[in-house]
């Protein structure tokens, strides 16, 4: 997959001023309702997992034929490189996978992941063959200082639909404490407060999802972080995340990522193997 807007693009050599003013561009065209080729009910609809435990995520009754291509994105880290992995689901199995690595030019700096992790992403994107229906992210999208986190950017810049799941609130006000134990379920609308700067408060720009709990009070899993990236809506960013969660905190998608990182990342580490 190529960019469709590389004006877009995450520069890493812009100064964090500009770095922000372009996120400011990017949340006044990214648009968080639902806009995906495939209904949003065939990609939330998960059937039984199969053998390998990975989630089936199955098409509606009137699109048997064409079940829905979800991808997952997920990154590590290899002293100043990151690794970029993005495997590619079809009904609960991976039929694509690929990796890129990058070297990072920046540190992290909150707000400004993409600048970090984006080149390397794209790089991996570059290497796909298959037409992704939606993408998951390792990160956050509307949540987002700006509006314009990893997900928002990368579907941005590519014109995909994304949803980032990120495993801790980097913005907004959740409506309830998030530092209680919630039941699986269970999901906690996130609004825009005046940490948000380019969207009215009280916006809900996300929510806190509870994908796996444990029944034991003396142990507790958090809940997730799940927010729209770009052509998807708050509440069908949660339905897909929550439906391909399948036994797993982690929906299926970023949890086979972030393994297939892990192996990408090995793989640095010993060229020779």
């Amino acid at each position: 997959m190529d960019p469709v807007r590389p004006d877009f693009i995450p520069d890493p050599s812009l100064s964090q001023a500009e770095m922000e003013a372009l996120q400011r561009d990017i949340a006044e065209v990214a648009r968080f309702e639902d806009d995906l080729d495939v209904s949003p009910a065939a990609i939330a609809s998960a059937g039984d997992a199969p053998d390998d435990d990975q989630t089936t995520l199955s098409a509606s009754t009137d699109d048997t034929t064409n079940p829905p291509l979800v991808a997952g994105v997920d990154q590590a880290f290899v002293d100043d490189r990151a690794v970029s992995a993005i495997v590619v689901l079809r009904n609960g199995e991976v039929i694509e996978r690929v990796s890129a690595v990058e070297r990072t030019e920046i540190p992290y700096i909150p707000g400004l992941l993409s600048f970090r992790e984006g080149g390397a992403i794209l790089a991996a994107f570059a290497e796909l063959e298959a037409d992704p229906d939606v993408v998951l992210v390792d990160g956050s999208g509307r949540i987002h200082f700006r509006e314009a986190g990893l997900a928002t950017h990368i579907g941005i810049t590519l014109d995909v639909p994304t949803v980032g799941v990120a495993k801790s609130l980097l913005c907004g006000a959740p409506e309830q404490s998030l530092d209680e134990t919630y039941p699986e379920g269970t999901r906690i609308p996130i609004a825009a407060d005046d940490s948000v700067e380019t969207c009215p408060d009280g916006t809900v720009i996300g929510h806190a999802l509870q994908t796996r709990q444990y029944d034991s009070p003396n142990r507790y899993i958090n809940p997730l972080i799940v927010s729209p990236g770009h052509r998807v809506s708050a509440s069908t960013a949660a339905d897909i995340v929550e439906a391909t969660a399948d036994d797993y905190k982690l929906p299926e998608p970023t949890r086979v990522a972030d393994s297939y990182a892990d192996e990408a990342k090995a793989a640095v580490n010993n060229p020779s193997e």
